[in-house]
């Protein structure tokens, strides 16, 4: 029978931002994600699930495939029931002020997953609810795809400590702005490679290089893909617009062009004859013509070639959502 470590310190917590937690305590969400997908994969949920009888509200104002999907399996996995608000669901502002909400909701369910705009909302939700909170995603953080991130890197090279790490693009989104914090967390180094215009915002580069500074890592922002990814262990991107951003599309593309992910940017890196990179992405990548917005200008953050190839792990990366949340999940409620 598989051990899981549920004794974190974060029974009855939240996890609004990683700042929340510990840098020990993250870095065990993170073996615990392992620990529950290694679990899962020998079917002992089946047989004793952790959290039977619980019930849990995922809260989206932001439609999504892959956490919605990660959250329900995760959920269901271990005997709690999960109930879905989307956007014509829930008032927030509207019919209703969050505050009020969230003191309803927290009297009928024993967990938010919140995934929607403003970070305050979910602050909120965590404030008054009287529940444990995990963001799924706001404007300005995504600490829970961040964790899936760091679990498939820890599958893949072993150990955390002592990478690179390069994101290319976009260096002032909510997933760069989680990976920053959490790669500093896990004392890995990490480049922001991105144009000057899109640098991350003063405060959130502070709050990563104080995390860097406690565990011996680097956090620094260039804007030169080649020099940038020299020594990278793993490459990281995201799409050019963000959602509620799909009006700066062109203006995007063209300031982004030159920091597309393809196979020369990959081999600059020197590590991929050696079969020491990875490549990574959150999804969903335009990586083809196969999508509405591709069809006319085809791959856009990330070449197709990279995206298919054998060191791309963004399947990988998509499936432990599972865990990560799961693991969120069990920290918050089992035992």
């Amino acid at each position: 029978m598989l051990k899981l470590n549920l004794d974190l310190g974060l029974r009855g917590r939240s996890l609004v931002t990683l700042g929340d937690i510990t840098d020990g305590q993250m870095l065990g969400l993170v073996e615990l994600a392992i620990q529950a997908k290694a679990r899962k994969r020998a079917g002992e949920h089946l047989d004793q699930p952790l959290l039977r009888g619980r019930n849990l509200c995922l809260v989206f104002e932001k439609s999504s495939t892959r956490t919605r999907c990660a959250a329900m399996v995760a959920a269901r996995d271990e005997g709690a029931s999960a109930e879905y608000l989307g956007r014509n669901d829930i008032h927030f502002g509207r019919k209703e002020s969050v505050e009020d909400s969230a003191r309803v909701l927290g009297r009928m369910f024993d967990g938010i997953l919140y995934r929607g705009f403003a970070q305050r909302t979910v602050e909120v939700l965590a404030e008054r609810s009287g529940v444990p909170v995990w963001n799924g995603l706001t404007d300005e953080w995504h600490p829970s795809q961040i964790l899936a991130d760091l679990q498939t890197m820890k599958e893949h090279f072993g150990s955390l400590r002592g990478l690179k790490v390069v994101f290319m693009g976009d260096g002032r989104n909510n997933v760069c702005n989680s990976l920053l914090e959490g790669c500093a967390m896990a004392g890995i180094d990490v480049v922001d490679c991105c144009p000057p215009e899109l640098a991350p915002a003063p405060q959130v580069l502070a709050l990563a290089q104080r995390a860097a500074a406690r565990n011996g890592s680097r956090v620094s922002v260039c804007h030169d893909p080649a020099s940038a990814v020299v020594g990278a262990h793993v490459v990281y991107t995201d799409v050019w617009t963000s959602m509620g951003e799909e009006s700066q599309f062109q203006e995007r593309v063209k300031l982004l062009l030159p920091y597309q992910v393809n196979m020369r940017l990959m081999e600059q890196t020197g590590n991929l004859a050696k079969g020491r990179v990875i490549f990574l992405h959150c999804l969903p990548a335009f990586h083809n013509n196969h999508t509405e917005m591709t069809a006319k200008i085809g791959a856009l953050e990330v070449t197709e070639d990279v995206f298919e190839a054998p060191f791309s792990k963004v399947f990988d990366e998509a499936e432990n959502r599972i865990h990560t949340l799961k693991a969120m999940m069990l920290a918050s409620l089992a035992g």
